[in-house]
């Protein structure tokens, strides 16, 4: 099914692009014989992620760009066509998210999540899909969540957003259609990244592994099982696939909705150690 060629010539930008579940599907792209532009909002990680990536063979460009920030996006765009004539396929990647009690959010870190997960995709998709119209083609995908349809505690502000982002994946697959744009969303279950885990999963108390218990598959997912899930929808063999949701959670979220529903359970003591940890990463 994926041969050397699948995504040859195609031109694939990646927000969010350097690291984690990005990086991986990057890779995939790569060896699949994508172009490859990977944005993120340093320089130096996606520099690194841009030399690793090029052993794949691919062509790289690494550029940094904040998704909150319209004019950052036009300048990607305009460096992009001095590179490669034409982007075939966006994947928005770029996310934010962190657990807490509801009830200790401030305005500014609800704004904060919804601001990346939600405009980001926004702002993004409006610019790249811009291009795709005048292009005549292209396809889009959006990386969401299981509860983003489901709703889940202790993550409100990232179920607010991705639930935007699947409504806009869904609309624009029946507006842009027309333009030969495809628009599809992938829902991820738990898929360990350095970042995602520091953010998500408390330290101690065995949280991992109650985590793992509830997949009916007992594991988590594995990151070429997402970048190869990617490929198909971005390749022209998912020709006739628009406006669709696909989950790749070893069947999650049917067993029990809301994936931190759980987090009922975890003492005051871990939240406040919780909170320390995302404090001390925000400040590297």
């Amino acid at each position: 099914m994926f041969q050397p060629d699948l995504l040859k010539n195609k031109t694939i930008l990646i927000t969010g692009g350097g690291t984690g579940l990005g990086k991986s599907m990057a890779t995939r792209f790569g060896e699949l014989g994508a172009n490859l532009i990977i944005s993120s909002r340093k320089q130096e990680v996606l520099d690194q992620a841009a030399e690793e990536l090029r052993q794949t063979g691919a062509k790289v460009f690494p550029f940094s760009c904040d998704v909150r920030n319209p004019l950052e996006i036009d300048e990607l765009l305009k460096q992009t066509k001095s590179k490669f004539d034409r982007i075939d396929a966006l994947v928005n990647n770029a996310a934010g998210n962190f657990i807490s009690p509801t009830e200790n959010l401030t305005e500014k870190a609800f704004k904060v999540v919804v601001d990346i997960v939600l405009l980001g995709t926004f702002n993004m998709t409006l610019a790249v899909g811009k291009e795709m119209i005048s292009q005549g083609n292209g396809t889009i995908l959006n990386i969401v969540t299981t509860y983003a349809w489901t709703g889940s505690g202790y993550v409100v502000p990232s179920a607010a957003a991705k639930a935007g982002v699947l409504a806009v994946s869904r609309s624009l697959a029946v507006e842009w259609a027309k333009y030969g744009i495809r628009t599809n969303a992938i829902a991820p279950g738990p898929f360990p990244t350095e970042g995602a885990w520091k953010r998500l999963v408390p330290p101690g108390l065995g949280f991992e592994k109650k985590m793992k218990n509830r997949i009916p598959l007992k594991r988590f997912g594995k990151h070429q099982e997402l970048a190869d899930l990617a490929s198909y929808l971005l390749s022209d063999g998912s020709g006739y696939i628009n406006g669709e949701v696909v989950t790749i959670d070893g069947g999650e979220w049917l067993k029990g909705a809301g994936e931190f529903n759980d987090l009922d359970r975890l003492p005051k003591t871990a939240w406040k150690i919780m909170e320390k940890l995302r404090t001390k990463s925000k400040k590297k």
